[in-house]
């Protein structure tokens, strides 16, 4: 068994990615079992770096904020702002603080420098403004959505004046309050307010519509691409600020499902503009549907990855990405007859094996349990719908 395996590992290069696949995808997405871990965060920015300079890929996307991503966005591209201000401002989840990150920011600054404007990389976040905790006030997609089409169409096309979403809106505390996650009387998503602010979003995404051939005109291709994520953004926050108020035993599956609808929804605008790097949770990006365990019950939707493959076929590709040992979380040597055992008996450090053939070698063999919540091992059950899978022997001590 192990021979069949290592005939089937590669190096993990682009040359060695593309050949796995059927044709150059539209979305090309790199999983990860876990955040944070810096030698995970190296292979992706190794793997983007060829990518470029090999496949023609312009643009890489990261599981972090949309709307914060335009702030990456404008650096990279035009070198707007400070690096240490864009790292804090330009990432949700604290991602801004990891070292890889970083440097894949500067990277980009420096690739762009001096280069024409269509050749010029991209940087965009794809989640919705969502954590764990909560969600963000929908106040900055829907008035920067209002003002991009008050400067362009009549005023009497508006469904509301600026000065009228404002009251709708309110305080942002009251929506971004942690205690609505737990508690869905303290949401604010099923207010009278919110009520209106869910038509009135309706409405301005359908001026967009409406509008598009005089929008397109009129309009840079950025500031049409933002403008059309400021709606989805917008319709998305509110519609899940609803169901957060939401009693049902359904509620918190909802929840999820609705994250990864935004998360695919970016995606699919994103393959719309060229080939993309997308960097996720392995469960946000598989074909499957994802899991968990949350509130004591277990919940499931279909990931994003799902969605979009859903949308795109071969025009979407995914590799699933294992790690080996993760010692300083206590995810020692994997045991031999796991998917992470048998690739760990291999002697490289980092490579790609071929899913296909990994699938017909590894039989029945049984998932890897972690000791560490955040770790989240290969389920053997998924492998075949992968195109490939990464394998990363040992993350470094932190």
């Amino acid at each position: 068994m192990t021979a069949a395996i290592t005939d089937a590992a590669h190096a993990v290069d682009a040359a060695t990615v593309m050949g796995l696949l059927p044709a150059r995808p539209r979305i090309l997405a790199l999983g990860e079992p876990t955040h944070g871990e810096d030698v995970l965060l190296d292979v992706r920015n190794d793997l983007f770096r060829q990518l470029v300079e090999q496949e023609g890929y312009r643009t890489i996307a990261l599981e972090t904020d949309c709307l914060m991503g335009l702030v990456v966005d404008d650096y990279v591209t035009s070198g707007t702002g400070i690096l240490d201000e864009v790292m804090e401002r330009g990432f949700s989840h604290g991602w801004g603080a990891y070292r890889p990150n970083r440097e894949l920011v500067r990277w980009m600054r420096a690739y762009n420098d001096g280069r024409p404007v269509a050749e010029r990389l991209r940087f965009a976040g794809f989640d919705g403004p969502l954590e764990m905790t909560g969600a963000a006030s929908p106040r900055q997609a829907l008035t920067a959505l209002q003002a991009y089409l008050t400067a362009r169409v009549d005023a009497d096309l508006l469904p509301c004046t600026a000065e009228t979403l404002d009251r709708l809106l309110g305080a942002d505390d009251r929506w971004t309050n942690p205690a609505a996650m737990r508690d869905p009387s303290r949401s604010v998503g099923r207010t009278s307010e919110a009520r209106e602010l869910r038509l009135i979003a309706d409405d301005l995404v359908a001026l967009l519509d409406t509008q598009m051939p005089h929008l397109i005109a009129t309009s840079s291709s950025d500031d049409w691409d933002r403008a059309r994520l400021y709606g989805r953004t917008a319709t998305g926050l509110l519609r899940y600020h609803f169901w957060l108020a939401d009693t049902s035993p359904s509620r918190l599956a909802r929840l999820c499902a609705l994250r990864d609808s935004m998360m695919a929804a970016n995606l699919l605008a994103l393959a719309e503009r060229g080939p993309t790097l997308a960097h996720a949770n392995n469960a946000h990006l598989q074909r499957d549907k994802s899991g968990m365990r949350m509130g004591g019950r277990p919940l499931e939707w279909w990931s994003a990855g799902a969605i979009v493959n859903a949308h795109l076929g071969h025009g979407y590709a995914f590799l699933a990405t294992a790690l080996g040992t993760i010692r300083h979380h206590g995810v020692q040597t994997p045991p031999p007859d796991t998917i992470e055992g048998l690739l760990y008996a291999l002697p490289e450090d980092r490579y790609v094996v071929d899913a296909r053939r990994l699938a017909a070698t590894i039989g029945d063999a049984p998932a890897r349990v972690s000791p560490w919540f955040g770790y989240a091992p290969l389920n053997p059950a998924h492998v075949a719908g992968t195109d490939g899978i990464v394998f990363v022997k040992d993350s470094p001590p932190s």
